[in-house]
């Protein structure tokens, strides 16, 4: 079963790092900053999963509260990715609620932040399998 799917597709003719990116009806761009040979066209790959690791958070703490009847009001979630000087990386999720919660609603919240599929995902180090194909070309030998 095919959960999301997204297409990405940069031009041959583009002399940056601008990509096109379409995730069904939606289309975006990605780039890198000028510092890294890019346009700053769009947001850079990394800021697109924390994004969707933000937005899944969201969406998945609004869904908890619903169903249990809370009101945890408006929510935020500001995300950063740190490298370590030994190459270890790691993000640092805040997230912020504009209600008042009991501290036993802020403890299984805090639980539910850590359950969301994104987080799961990411923190499973997802396997990825990739499929290279060169236009014109011959196939590559099979191993």
């Amino acid at each position: 079963m095919v959960i999301a799917k997204c297409n990405v597709v940069g031009a041959a003719e583009d002399p940056n790092y601008r990509q096109s990116v379409r995730c069904g009806r939606h289309e975006m761009l990605a780039d890198e900053r000028p510092a890294r040979g890019g346009a700053d066209a769009g947001p850079m790959p990394f800021e697109y999963l924390l994004s969707g690791l933000g937005a899944c958070t969201s969406i998945t703490l609004r869904m908890y509260a619903e169903r249990k009847g809370w009101n945890i009001g408006a929510v935020a979630v500001s995300l950063s990715l740190r490298q370590a000087k030994e190459g270890a990386r790691s993000i640092e999720r805040r997230v912020t609620l504009s209600a008042a919660l009991s501290a036993e609603q802020q403890e299984k919240l805090s639980e539910v932040c850590e359950k969301t599929p994104v987080t799961l995902a990411v923190k499973s180090g997802l396997g990825i399998r990739t499929t290279l194909t060169a236009e014109g070309s011959a196939p590559p030998t099979p191993r």
